[in-house]
């Protein structure tokens, strides 16, 4: 008995054991593991509720055997329990927040009721559950005001805002990930560095059929207005990576450059648009008319 710890201790204590145990085991990463399988958090709501409900029947059979002590016994019972633990200031407290009347004082609020044997009490209810319930009042009356008479921003506001702040991260995103462009996210480059860069693949890998300014010689003169498969960014990025028409034409490059490469030389081809080759070939194809074929500046 001088060691019994009492139920208010017992409860958390073999509750954050398991918590510990369950967080060791289970591999969640960085994130707890209740929280990354709803499920687990399941668990340990049942063995909470598990817990409470053992001590419970704790405290009843304890609360029954006291009843059937003699006056000595019973006194030294109730010392035994009160030397149980020493931290009284808080056992105080949890006793006030309790609201219960101590076991020797129980006769005060005994009700005539008796059935079988079993008395009931006249107990108030706990000061916890009459604060909560409090709380709940004024967290509805702060949500009413806020969401329906300041018209606060709700569900869908928050979607929205969540949405739009996630578009802007994945446009930061992509200007540190460039190497993700495809042809449905490629877009006209007008950094210098871009077409820097596009340049150097161009004098590399195009001159041979488009000459050095883009006049044309094998391929299509690249500086007019007419195009063969489309003039806006995606279409010559899409021409650049799987090649010209089937059977003839240009060879598709995107087993030799990396995407970023073919957007870098795909802008670079457009910024042509306009300037004066030595000896333009003859237009090909039809006349482009789009707002992306503006030519972006160095």
């Amino acid at each position: 008995m001088r060691n019994l710890i009492p139920s208010w201790v017992r409860v958390p204590v073999v509750f954050l054991i398991i918590l510990g145990a369950v967080e060791f085991f289970i591999d969640s990463g960085s994130k707890p593991a209740f929280i990354e399988y709803p499920a687990v958090l399941l668990f340990l709501l049942l063995v909470l509720l598990i817990l409470i409900a053992i001590e419970a029947i704790i405290a009843a059979l304890e609360n029954v055997m006291l009843h059937k002590l003699e006056g000595e016994a019973k006194a030294r019972f109730l010392a035994e329990k009160e030397n149980s633990f020493q931290f009284t200031w808080l056992k105080k407290t949890y006793n006030k927040l309790l609201g219960q009347k101590p076991i020797e004082k129980e006769s005060e609020i005994i009700l005539d009721h008796n059935y079988d044997g079993i008395k009931e009490l006249d107990n108030d209810l706990p000061p916890w559950w009459i604060y909560a319930f409090y709380i709940s009042i004024i967290f509805a009356a702060i949500y009413l005001a806020r969401y329906h008479i300041f018209d606060g921003d709700n569900q869908i506001d928050e979607f929205e805002i969540e949405l739009a702040e996630a578009k802007t991260a994945v446009e930061a995103y992509k200007k540190t990930a460039k190497n993700l462009v495809d042809i449905n996210t490629v877009t006209l480059l007008s950094d210098a560095s871009d077409l820097s860069a596009g340049k150097a693949v161009f004098e590399s890998m195009c001159i041979a059929c488009h000459m050095a300014d883009g006049g044309g010689g094998i391929g299509p003169n690249l500086t007019d207005k007419h195009w063969i498969l489309g003039g806006d960014i995606k279409s010559v990025f899409k021409t650049v990576s799987e090649g010209g028409r089937s059977g003839k034409g240009m060879i598709a490059w995107k087993s030799q450059l990396k995407p970023i490469e073919i957007a870098q030389v795909s802008s670079y081809v457009l910024s042509l648009q306009g300037t004066t080759p030595a000896n333009p070939k003859a237009p090909e194809g039809d006349i482009w008319e789009s707002e992306t074929t503006e030519t972006p500046t160095e």
